[in-house]
């Protein structure tokens, strides 16, 4: 079964800042909870995504056993969205497509994954028991870390 979840957020920013951040993968560590232990393991250079740019991670995501991941960037339209896919990780399927809309008041920053689990009826299980809530958590931790790099300015 493929599962989504989307999520928006607004920042305080504008379409070019959110790009410059969310299009290096570099910063991914810093919107990711500590505890999956996320490393790139890609040197980067300070590239910025461009379509075919693949990416290996290591990364924590149950039991604190690493797993590798190497997604592979396939969809790049500078500075409104771009889009990632799984090649090879811990799940069957994963494609993240990250989009920007100017507002009047920021950056509506929004995220629609589509994912689905290894081994069938058990991976089904597994997302009722724990997955969905652990996905649903790194976005969390992920629209907390965001207002903390980028708080709302008061007048």
């Amino acid at each position: 079964m493929i599962y989504n979840i989307k999520s928006e957020h607004l920042l305080p920013i504008t379409i070019d800042q959110a790009w410059e951040f969310f299009s290096s993968a570099k910063n991914l560590s810093k919107i990711t909870p500590p505890e999956m232990s996320f490393i790139i393991k890609t040197d980067l250079s300070d590239r910025e995504v461009y379509e075919g740019l693949l990416i290996d991670y290591t990364v924590k995501p149950i039991l604190g056993i690493p797993l590798p991941w190497r997604t592979e960037i396939y969809k790049v339209d500078r500075p409104n969205v771009f889009a990632d896919r799984q090649l090879r990780g811990p799940y069957k399927m994963w494609d993240h497509t990250h989009s920007f809309v100017q507002t009047e008041n920021g950056v509506l920053v929004k995220d629609d994954v589509n994912y689905e689990l290894p081994l069938g009826f058990l991976g089904d299980i597994a997302h009722v028991l724990f997955v969905k809530k652990k996905v649903e958590s790194i976005f969390k931790f992920r629209e907390q870390a965001l207002n903390r790099l980028f708080p709302k300015q008061e007048i």
